[in-house]
C-alpha cells in the first residue's frame, strides 16, 4: 500500500490562537467563503470531539460529490487537529483514506497554518500530480477567504 503526502503551509497576521479558533468554525465559515468547493458540513454523530463524524458535501467547482471523515485528534493548548476521510466518492477509487493533520504555529507577531495530507492508496495507483496541485491552491485559497471572514468579523474572533 502506497501512500502520497501533500503539504501546505500559509503564514497569517493572526495568533495561533486565534487561526485555530477560526479554523474549529471551518464548517460554519468554509461554505460562507467558498461555496463553489464547500457546499456544507453536517455532524452525522458525536458533539465535535474526536470521534464525531462529518459528512462534508462538495460545491460545483470540485469533481467529487461528498466524503465522511471521523475526528481523529483534537487538541486545543497544542492548535492540533487531525481527522480521516474513511467514505466517499472524494477517494476517488483508489484509495483506503486520506488523513489529515493540522497545525497552527506562533511565529512572530502572527503564525503559521500547517496542513499534512496523506494519501492512503489501496494499491500502486496514486493521486496525479494535477490532483495534488489543485487540492493544495484550494486550500490555501479557503484558508485565505477564512482569514478574510475572521478579519471581517473580529467581535467573534
Amino acid at each position: 500500500m502506497a501512500t502520497v503526502t501533500n503539504e501546505i503551509e500559509v503564514a497569517s497576521s493572526f495568533s495561533a490562537a486565534t487561526v485555530f479558533k477560526v479554523f474549529k468554525d471551518f464548517e460554519i465559515i468554509a461554505p460562507k467563503v467558498n461555496p463553489a468547493v464547500f457546499k456544507s458540513v453536517e455532524t452525522i454523530e458525536g458533539n465535535g470531539g474526536v470521534g464525531t463524524v462529518k459528512l462534508l458535501t462538495f460545491g460545483e467547482a470540485v469533481p467529487f460529490t461528498s466524503g465522511k471523515y471521523k475526528v481523529d485528534a483534537f487538541d486545543e493548548g497544542s492548535f492540533s487537529y487531525s481527522y480521516t476521510f474513511f467514505e466517499g466518492d472524494n477517494l476517488m477509487g483508489i484509495l483506503h483514506s486520506i488523513t489529515q493533520h493540522v497545525k497552527v504555529i506562533s511565529s512572530g507577531e502572527g503564525s503559521i497554518f500547517k496542513q499534512t495530507i496523506v494519501y492512503n492508496c489501496k494499491g500502486d495507483e496514486k493521486p496525479s500530480e494535477e490532483t495534488l496541485k489543485a487540492e493544495k491552491e484550494l486550500y490555501e485559497q479557503t484558508f485565505k477567504g477564512i482569514e478574510a471572514y475572521a478579519s471581517a468579523h473580529p467581535e467573534l474572533y
